[in-house]
């Protein structure tokens, strides 16, 4: 069976961009931000974003175009006697973890969206905002509806194939989520006090950059935002004609990625400072927090539909490669149709998101991993664990498994100026493990 292709080398890129621009940006950078000074946490994360993270994206698509196979099966041809694909078989794994309870939250924020349109959420309800989130999170059966709904949007796309599904619906997804963006970033700056906001975000307090915990912060914020180690964008290269070039690509996806998450920072601080909410608000930050600003605003009603219309735009783009990982894995594997993988992948995923659900409410009391929830134990064992195996691996494929010169021509670095090629070389070869092995002894709590 021949392997599809994508339309376009535009359409990969906005394909990948999709895929890191989730969630992951429009809330968690924003409250890891707020969490770790502002300024000083943004320059770490730039700084880490092209040092390692693109770096590293580049060998992961490399890997893909090179094998023009799933996660698991280009390990398996590019290194046939060596037991790489075992990497790629985590990887599928994280992403039923992260899809099982990413689908859930995005569900919730698909309910959020509905209630604007209803006008329920246009004044404070009964209780407040904490007490709604509460009530409906730790419901039985309400979360799950909306997250099926998600996924069904979610299967829809994917089972329609690459070009016509998934190319497709970035094409229309990622210039929507841009104007989106920008107009409630525009919006928010005018607010009267929103100007702390963008001097919290832009000018650095250099003193919290004597806390080892923002480098680490901001190292790991670069590294997942760009959805490196789940075998996404190795797939999405598997996909890709290896008469496009690597480099522009991965730059260009690595810094369009950026520039959306700093644009959140741009929509959410000023807001944020003008109402005078702490902006370490954690991730309580987009449910109850945020609709609480929306209701002091004029016109917050519409603000407040178009925010949360904005963040399930975004998680479906998210969710889309997420679904696809392990629809293209078992097409290959076990010769599934692309719409029967589909379906019975996003049957699989939507059980995990019921458990995960069930885990706020009448399973509150299961605590998996330590102290955490079924929820946030699915979340520490694929963000802390498995994507971090999963970076190291590619890093250490295209680093040590490769010879020099096959790392250079398969990711087009033959191409480039001799300092960037060698620079990139060295990043990705010695730096890159150290860092994410730093990422992973921090993440599990050993530094």
């Amino acid at each position: 069976m021949a392997r599809e292709k994508w339309g376009s080398k535009l359409g990969f890129m906005l394909a990948s961009m999709g895929s890191a621009v989730g969630l992951g940006n429009i809330w968690r950078f924003s409250y890891v931000a707020g969490e770790n000074g502002g300024g000083a946490f943004l320059l770490l994360y730039l700084l880490f974003v092209f040092i390692i993270g693109i770096p590293v994206l580049l060998a992961e698509f490399s890997i893909g175009r090179e094998a023009s196979s799933d996660v698991v099966g280009s390990y398996r041809k590019l290194a046939p006697k060596r037991p790489w694909y075992i990497a790629g078989g985590l990887a599928i794994l994280s992403t039923f973890l992260i899809l099982g309870f990413y689908g859930v939250i995005a569900g919730w924020a698909l309910y959020y969206m509905s209630q604007y349109v209803t006008g329920a959420l246009w004044d404070t309800p009964p209780g407040g905002y904490a007490e709604t989130f509460a009530s409906f999170t730790q419901h039985p059966v309400q979360p799950l509806f909306w997250h099926a709904l998600f996924l069904v949007l979610t299967i829809a796309v994917v089972l329609t194939g690459v070009k016509k599904g998934i190319e497709k619906a970035s094409r229309i997804f990622m210039p929507a989520l841009a104007l989106m963006l920008i107009a409630l970033a525009v919006y928010s700056v005018t607010l009267e006090g929103g100007r702390e906001g963008l001097a919290f975000l832009f000018q650095p307090d250099w003193s919290s950059l004597t806390e080892p915990s923002v480098y680490l912060a901001a190292l790991g914020q670069a590294f997942f935002s760009l959805s490196i180690g789940v075998g996404i964008m190795m797939t999405y290269g598997g996909y890709l004609s290896k008469r496009d070039s690597l480099p522009s690509a991965t730059v260009g996806v690595g810094i369009m990625d950026t520039l959306f998450a700093v644009i959140a920072g741009v929509m959410i601080f000023p807001a944020v400072f003008a109402f005078g909410i702490e902006p370490t608000a954690g991730a309580e930050l987009v449910f109850i927090t945020m609709p609480g600003i929306f209701q002091e605003m004029a016109g917050g009603a519409i603000v407040g539909f178009v925010f949360f219309l904005l963040l399930v735009v975004a998680s479906l783009s998210s969710a889309i490669s997420l679904l696809e990982v392990p629809v293209s894995f078992v097409k290959r594997k076990f010769g599934w149709s692309r719409a029967f993988a589909s379906v019975v992948i996003g049957v699989v995923m939507y059980v995990l998101g019921v458990v995960a659900s069930l885990g706020m409410g009448r399973w509150a009391g299961v605590t998996p991993i330590g102290d955490y929830n079924i929820m946030d134990s699915m979340d520490y064992l694929s963000s802390n664990i498995l994507l971090p195996i999963g970076g190291l691996a590619v890093a250490l494929f295209v680093g040590w498994q490769w010879k020099k010169n096959e790392a250079l021509r398969s990711t087009d670095m033959v191409h480039v100026n001799r300092f960037v090629r060698m620079a990139w070389y060295g990043l990705v070869k010695y730096v890159a493990p150290i860092l994410i092995v730093i990422i992973f002894l921090s993440s599990i709590g050993l530094i």
